[in-house]
């Protein structure tokens, strides 16, 4: 019975765990009592059964684990971005886009759906809070659009799906949280989710244009009175033309003594914005118009954030910047753009650094948490029991894959995606890199869950939100004067339910298409452990290899090593067979060595050294006034001839060294 209790603690805990969180309780005070609570029982238990590894002497390692969060330089990213959303949404950008691109987009049916859309996407790669960008959005274009008869479910989904494109475009705080979880770079993990996230942006648009021709009277044109910068479409795209010469002009002409091609297409990239940037600003100030009303605007209100959005993610992508870097370039860019906009306060900081600080503080603490849980998970083998229960899921990647996307989605509708990722994507990473998954695919199929977490009812962080800042009772519109009825929540849970299928199926794209998240590789080429050869210098050859004399004999003279000369001094090895008949003598002793000759019979070409003893042949001198070798295997040494004694051999006298044979 202690044997089956033991082997599903890790059961027990994690669900009574779960269920606390339901109920509310706070997530990190939550995480961090199971653990010590479990803590406490698995080391009762560890005397009893050997699958539990806890002792009281482990307490003392939470000190360094909790310490190894603060010095994280991977989540300090998440201050800087966050800082940098709330200045951009206390500078009214938002405001300014939605205001604009609904303009340029008004008078197509569902003209104002795309400017919400694509303003969301700008909004997530700028900010990185979801927050900012719901309510920013809801705010000011709700009235709008209810104004000017959408339909009302379709207003609460498209403005609560967008913001949550947060979530998943890049810098997204979600991505930061799962690279620092699953130990892959954060600037990868951006890569990766560039494709996806561009899908569905894409898949958002599409469903507003199958809604404009199905239900055309639930997202109608702008009317022409609303058009306020009037038309001027093709001065737009003049000035576009103008943009990408100016660019080639840059890039072929004018910056090619830069040498690093990325610094060369920063610069090019620079010289082109900045000129239609600056013709746009003396154009607002001139009475004789050089472009369209409609064409300054555009202009002025979207490059300021796409150059934020290039500083950051540009950089990155470009490898110039770690995310890091690109997250403090960032603030400082949001903070130059709303001193520019005269819309930078003393207050306004304060409030962005409060409410940067408490973000931090909650990120923190749940991680704090997290490390207390899973210490003493861990030590219960709870890690050897989910693998245990994954790996035996049928189908292999794509079983285990679709089973987890699952019950994320499931969780994510009752829990926030930081508990999520702190709490499921650690016990998830080992049993992926055991079905062989890339985890950055992996993180970026949780992070586009995660995204989903947002819209689901009944705890859809988006959908409360948007609940926050929608009119809860009938409300007069100061521009038609006519009473608007109040917004209810069951029409923003009906309006959000066809993006949550859109997002569905976009993880299953994801999953079954891997190559839109594994480019990022293309740009970090790495070699295949199975294509690296280990090659060992031959010791043959000119000189031999590693600075090693050639080799004679067998398997070592060859290939022209015969005449070369002795490599870092020494003298040829012959290790065995004579070399050819051809051979060339054999080089002087280096180093005043006489030549090793370490098996094999003399070569036949070379010349035999003359005995000492023989007429007329002088004896060589000492190396190093050492007496030469003699006696090593097959090594034929002259020898003196030998008298015989005219009178019996005389015992040696064993007290006195040998002679020493010169």
């Amino acid at each position: 019975m202690i044997d089956f209790i033991a082997h599903n603690l890790p059961l027990v805990m994690f669900s009574s765990v779960m269920l606390m969180l339901l109920l509310g309780y706070p997530v990190a005070f939550t995480l961090a009592a199971g653990g010590l609570i479990y803590f406490v029982i698995g080391v009762e238990l560890s005397a009893i059964s050997p699958e539990i590894r806890l002792f009281w002497p482990l307490l003392q390692s939470h000190p360094e684990r909790i310490y190894g969060i603060m010095y994280n330089d991977t989540l300090l990213a998440i201050p800087f971005f966050t800082f940098m959303g709330i200045i951009l949404e206390r500078s009214r950008m938002a405001e300014d886009l939605l205001d604009t691109i609904g303009q340029l987009f008004g008078p197509i049916r569902g003209g104002l759906a795309y400017a919400v859309i694509l303003v969301g996407a700008l909004l997530g790669a700028t900010t990185g809070v979801v927050a900012a960008s719901v309510m920013a959005m809801g705010l000011i274009s709700l009235p709008i659009m209810m104004r000017y008869g959408y339909n009302r479910p379709l207003v609460s989904g498209t403005i609560a799906a967008s913001g949550t494109l947060a979530q998943i475009v890049p810098p997204s705080l979600v991505l930061i949280v799962m690279a620092d979880q699953l130990g892959r770079s954060v600037g990868d993990m951006y890569v990766g989710a560039l494709y996806p996230a561009l899908l569905i942006v894409g898949a958002y648009c599409l469903y507003i244009f199958a809604v404009s021709m199905v239900k055309p009277e639930w997202a109608p044109a702008l009317p022409m009175e609303a058009r306020t910068l009037g038309s001027g479409v093709t001065s737009l795209v003049v000035m576009l033309v103008i943009a990408i010469a100016l660019y080639y002009l840059g890039m072929y002409v004018l910056f090619t003594g830069i040498q690093s091609p990325e610094w060369q297409l920063v610069a090019a990239m620079t010289f082109a914005v900045a000129v239609v940037y600056v013709v746009a600003l003396v154009n607002s100030r001139v009475e004789k118009k050089l472009i369209s009303r409609l064409a300054e605007q555009v202009i002025i209100v979207l490059i300021p954030p796409l150059a934020l959005i290039f500083l950051v993610l540009g950089t990155i992508f470009l490898g110039i910047a770690t995310p890091t870097e690109g997250g403090a370039m960032g603030a400082t860019g949001a903070l130059l753009l709303a001193l520019a906009k005269g819309r930078l306060s003393f207050g306004t900081i304060k409030n962005a650094l409060d409410a940067t600080t408490k973000l931090s503080a909650f990120v923190m603490m749940i991680l704090i948490g997290a490390r207390v849980f899973g210490l003493t998970f861990y030590g219960i083998n709870g890690n050897v029991w989910i693998e245990e229960l994954l790996l035996a899921l049928p189908g292999g990647e794509y079983g285990f894959l679709i089973v987890v996307t699952i019950i994320v989605f499931i969780l994510g509708c009752f829990l926030d995606f930081f508990e999520i990722a702190f709490i499921m994507v650690p016990l998830l990473a080992p049993v992926a890199e055991a079905h062989g998954i890339d985890l950055v695919w992996f993180g970026i199929i949780l992070g586009i869950n995660l995204q989903t977490s947002f819209l689901t009812p009944p705890f859809g962080f988006s959908l409360f939100f948007l609940r926050s800042i929608a009119p809860a009772a009938p409300w007069l519109d100061k521009v038609t004067g006519k009473t608007m009825p109040a917004m209810k929540t069951t029409e923003i849970y009906k309006g959000v339910f066809p993006y949550i299928v859109i997002q569905f199926v976009m993880i299953l794209v994801v999953i079954f298409f891997p190559g839109l998240v594994m480019h990022y590789k293309t740009d970090h080429p790495s070699a295949d452990p199975t294509d690296i050869q280990i090659e060992i210098p031959g010791f043959g050859g000119q000189g031999g290899g590693l600075g090693l004399p050639p080799l004679g004999g067998q398997g070592g003279g060859g290939d022209g090593g015969a005449g070369a000369p002795p490599a870092m001094g020494l003298p040829p090895l012959n290790l065995g067979e004579p070399p050819a008949s051809g051979a060339q003598p054999a080089a002087p002793p280096a180093f005043g060595l006489p030549p090793l000759n370490l098996g094999g019979e003399q070569p036949p070409s070379a010349p035999q050294p003359a005995a000492p003893s023989e007429p007329g042949a002088p004896a060589a001198p000492p190396a190093f006034g050492l007496p030469p070798l003699q006696g090593l295997p097959g090594q034929q040494v002259p020898q003196a001839p030998v008298q015989q004694p005219a009178q019996p051999p005389v015992q040696p006298d064993l007290s006195q060294p040998p002679p020493i044979n010169q």
